[in-house]
């Protein structure tokens, strides 16, 4: 047993010195430091030569001191060992190719492809081997000839990810649609690699071969993937149109499931393409079965048509709202309807008392501490445009009770610290505000730090916070839907406190009103007098993406558009704009999106 013990001890330790060894010379090659890694290779090598990683250490060793002349002696010698070894073949051949000698390289290249004949299970290793040193179109051909070989092998995951390097793009598609016929697993993976290259330019050459390809398949076998996979495609390039008559397809061919069209009538609202999104839900509402389904999208609709009603449509949607609400009043999903309703009465129609009414006695119906948070923040919101700031104050906190662990909860306290500022009392707003800086929400951590510093830049140099008081009503009535009255009063602001550090505020927070009302010049001149008069201030970034958006997608000047996002790339990369500056530049450029 001890002489066991000790052979178990002295071969632990011998591994154990030659792990040590190996990462020392590998450390001095990384470092450049190729006669010290050469030495302790040597020793490795001798004292274990069939260690494949020593043999290649020695070799690469070798090579970086440009000895190829040993490097090849020992290849060479290996090669007789081993029974001539591709991966051994594409390693001289290598060698031959560090010394500019291509044609003695390209020999052993295709010798080694040619065992792939005899042996075709070694096309694996053949092909890495290949991709090693960047080989690409050899390790295609592995791939492909195995496959001619032995037609149960299936490198197309390997052939795609190459053609996709090697810029094949319909023969990388091609593979993928290959890959996923055969098993759906591979689709989450080929739809990443997809978006990698389709854009929303449908003219995009990606883009184009994609189509025919999937039209293809689709002809040679109408399967429901490829009707899906059309659908994506042209949501990428926002042709809601088309991609609804894929999903009809897949609907009336399928298990009459109409998720796929009521996602498609969300995604088309999302990208505010409204008349394609009421067609969509239009068409689910007719074709659905289902009580609660029809409930869900006759909501969505509405919610749809408040989004460019205007003040003489209102009656009807509350004929609409009302109607629901009569045919489902009990029914499950009938709670975010009655907020919907009750925010349509007191935002839309100013009927704030009638609409705190609504939720009141919605209030005996509602069972979880989820459902009681998400009404009391509803009334809340509501008091707090009544101006009934310490009632809502009260709310708020009651929602933090409920629902602690939830993100709810810290929107609760943002709100908390939200009303505070419009009664004016900044400090607490500050206190409250400084605790959610830290909030797991990013998007409520960024708002708590921007109101933070809003309060604290401009409590400085006026201890009267008089401009701050205006700015928080102005910010009031904006919140209230007074949007005329909250551009007047950021108008005063600009008037009589110029050259004060709340002016890049208002101009900011008077630019995205004009975008509400559609003023879209007067919204450009506000953000360009941000970069020209406040072009290094924090709110720099913001009015350069606020602006390349504004010629993006509503003056359709791409290319001032451009100039804009290309300013935050160079010029802020710390801008929690600058990701999405940077994509959408290189989208308005060309590229492809990885």
């Amino acid at each position: 047993m001890r002489c066991f013990l000790f052979i178990a001890f002295w071969f632990l330790a011998g591994c154990g010195a030659f792990a040590q060894s190996e990462q020392l010379a590998k450390n001095f090659f990384d470092q450049g430091e190729y006669e010290k890694a050469l030495k302790i290779y040597e020793r490795l090598y001798q004292e274990n030569p069939s260690n494949l990683v020593f043999f290649n250490g020695l070799v690469s060793s070798y090579q970086q001191m440009e000895d190829f002349d040993m490097a090849e002696k020992l290849l060479v010698q290996r090669l007789n060992n081993t029974a001539n070894n591709p991966s051994i073949l594409i390693e001289l051949g290598h060698n031959f190719e560090l010394q500019d000698q291509n044609e003695r390289a390209t020999k052993f290249y295709e010798e080694a492809l040619q065992t792939i004949e005899g042996r075709p299970n070694y096309a694996y290793a053949i092909a890495r081997g290949f991709e090693q040193y960047n080989l690409l179109e050899y390790a295609a051909r592995a791939y492909e000839r195995a496959m001619e070989i032995n037609t149960d092998r299936n490198f197309n995951l390997q052939l795609a990810r190459i053609y996709g390097e090697q810029g094949k793009i319909e023969e990388m598609f091609s593979n993928y649609l290959d890959l996923i016929e055969d098993d759906m697993k591979f689709y989450g993976l080929a739809n990443r690699e997809f978006n990698r290259y389709i854009t929303e330019d449908p003219q995009a050459e990606a883009n184009v071969i994609l189509r025919k390809l999937l039209l293809k398949k689709l002809q040679e076998n109408p399967a429901l993937l490829y009707n899906e996979m059309l659908s994506w495609l042209f949501v990428q390039q926002k042709d809601f149109s088309k991609a609804f008559a894929q999903e009809r397809a897949v609907y009336k061919r399928g298990e009459n499931n109409l998720q796929g069209i009521l996602n498609l009538a969300f995604i088309a609202k999302e990208a505010k393409d409204y008349e394609s999104a009421e067609e969509i839900i239009t068409y689910a509402i007719e074709e659905s079965p289902s009580p609660i389904f029809n409930l869900q999208a006759r909501h969505f609709l509405i919610n749809l048509q408040l989004e460019t009603a205007n003040p003489e449509d209102y009656a009807e949607i509350e004929k609409e709202f009302q109607s629901l609400l009569t045919e489902y009043p009990q029914a499950d999903g009938t709670l975010n309807l009655k907020i919907d309703y009750a925010n349509f009465l007191a935002f839309q129609l100013d009927r704030k008392e009638e609409a705190a009414e609504v939720l009141k006695n919605t209030a005996e119906q509602v069972n979880t501490d989820f459902e009681k948070a998400r009404l009391k923040m509803a009334l809340a919101d509501i008091l707090v445009v009544q101006e009934k700031f310490n009632e809502a104050l009260i709310y708020y906190s009651q929602i933090q009770n409920l629902v602690k662990n939830d993100v709810m909860a810290q929107n609760a306290r943002f709100k908390v610290a939200k009303t505070s500022y419009f009664k004016g009392d900044f400090e607490w707003a500050k206190t409250q505000l400084d605790i959610l800086k830290s909030s797991t929400s990013q998007l409520i951590a960024n708002d708590a730090m921007e109101l933070s510093l809003l309060i604290s830049d401009n409590s400085l140099e006026d201890s009267t916070q008089t401009a701050l008081r205006k700015y928080a009503r102005a910010d009031l009535l904006s919140f209230q839907k007074r949007t005329p009255e909250a551009i007047q009063a950021l108008d005063s602001i600009l008037v009589n406190h110029k050259g004060e550090k709340i002016e890049d505020e208002a101009l900011l927070s008077q630019a995205k009103l004009y975008e509400q009302e559609k003023d879209f010049e007067k919204a450009e001149h506000n953000y360009l007098a941000i970069i020209d008069s406040f072009g290094k201030d924090i709110l720099a970034d913001n009015a350069y993406y606020f602006l390349a958006e504004l010629y993006a997608n509503e003056l359709q000047d791409p290319e001032k558009a451009k100039g804009y996002y290309e300013q935050i790339i160079f010029n802020f990369a710390d801008s929690i704009y600058f990701v999405d500056a940077r994509k959408k530049y290189r989208m308005l450029r060309g590229d492809t999106i990885e």
